[in-house]
């Protein structure tokens, strides 16, 4: 089965053509990093109206990069939610057309989904039940996924997702933007135990995560240290790279130390670290040894399949065709969209259920 991925959740006009849900056959991303740059993040307005110049051209280029036509296409497959409303119309206006034009059928996708199924293509096929962390500038929570397609919550963010703090501090701290890649690249010259910021500690007990705090300790930390936004083309002085490496520890502490601890409540057969943030070697390196000291296996996606992509989309849609799932006409975006469908608890599960509520 030929699938026709599409995504604009956010600021990439992605387009890709998959073979079975697992063979990459093209895979086309138009970035808008550099129109968005110089505000510092994702402005709505201009991202929907880019979605709107390039999704046809992105298409068409997937396409013949994939060396098929439109007639060889069996399903469509594009992103829903959640995201912003005007990128997600364009996205989805557009498969809705193409699928009723070329009279195949068409599903629309969880991006957060999307992101769970961008380790399919690269690594040993996921065991289950499996425990998936998804970090990106949109979202950061923790999945127990039982079984393929079936997914329940048992961490969240209560306010800024990982990626977020990272862009925000590097904002602070005049690094540019994306500020995740900014603050890892002067991280490398830092000293990550240099500056003592403070876990957060979740006051119901829940293992969620929140990085609120840290950002404020980061401005704080700044104004007391005199620490000046850089001026374009200005080198980090060496302060600065302790900072950044400081922040980066303490967020990869977080999120590994979550991702550990609910590994052993829950002991899964497969870890899986996606979504941007996912190509941090901080984090990679945390989640790895994780895996070594837990024995259970972890899988991260290529750095392209990190960023927004629709070929994980694709890959996720494949799935849900495969089971019957057809969209109809009146399907919409979604910006709401959760992924959190486990309602039931076994027994299986129960036991596991030591000290966490999920």
């Amino acid at each position: 089965m030929l699938i026709l991925g599409i995504e604009s959740s956010c600021d990439e006009t992605a387009a890709a053509i998959v073979r079975n849900g697992r063979e990459i056959l093209s895979s086309v991303i138009s970035s808008q990093i550099e129109i968005h740059k110089p505000f510092g993040g994702v402005v709505p307005e201009i991202a929907s109206r880019e979605h709107l110049a390039k999704i046809e051209p992105v298409v068409h280029e997937a396409l013949k990069a994939a060396n098929v036509l439109f007639k060889d296409i069996d399903a469509v497959a594009v992103t829903q939610g959640p995201g912003l409303i005007g990128s997600l119309l364009v996205g989805v206006c557009y498969a809705k057309a193409l699928a009723f034009g070329l009279d195949v059928p068409f599903v629309g996708v969880n991006h957060i989904e999307g992101h769970v199924y961008s380790v399919v293509f690269e690594n040993p096929e996921v065991e289950y039940p499996a425990l998936a962390l998804i970090v990106s500038g949109g979202h950061t929570n923790l999945f127990y996924i039982p079984e393929a397609g079936v997914y329940k919550v048992v961490s969240r963010t209560r306010d800024d997702a990982a990626g977020e703090a990272f862009d925000k501090v590097a904002k602070m701290l005049g690094l540019g933007y994306p500020g995740g890649p900014a603050i890892e690249k002067i991280a490398l010259e830092g000293d990550p135990a240099k500056v003592k910021f403070t876990q957060p500690k979740i006051s119901d007990g829940r293992p969620d995560f929140s990085f609120s705090g840290l950002k404020t300790a980061v401005a704080r930390y700044a104004r007391e240290n005199d620490i000046k936004p850089l001026s374009a083309g200005e080198a980090p002085t060496q302060i600065v790279k302790d900072l950044a490496a400081s922040f980066q520890a303490s967020v990869v502490k977080s999120l590994a130390g979550t991702m550990e601890k609910l590994t052993k409540e829950l002991e899964p057969k497969t870890l899986i670290v996606a979504g941007g943030v996912a190509c941090n070697k901080a984090l990679q390196s945390a989640a790895s040894e994780v895996s070594k000291r837990s024995g259970v296996p972890v899988y991260f996606p290529s750095k392209l399949l990190s960023t927004d992509n629709a070929a994980m989309i694709a890959a996720a849609g494949h799935f849900h065709l495969d089971q019957g799932v057809r969209a109809g006409l009146d399907m919409t975006a979604d910006v709401t969209m959760r992924l959190q469908n486990f309602e039931n608890e076994d027994a299986d599960l129960k036991s596991r259920r030591v000290k966490y509520r999920l």
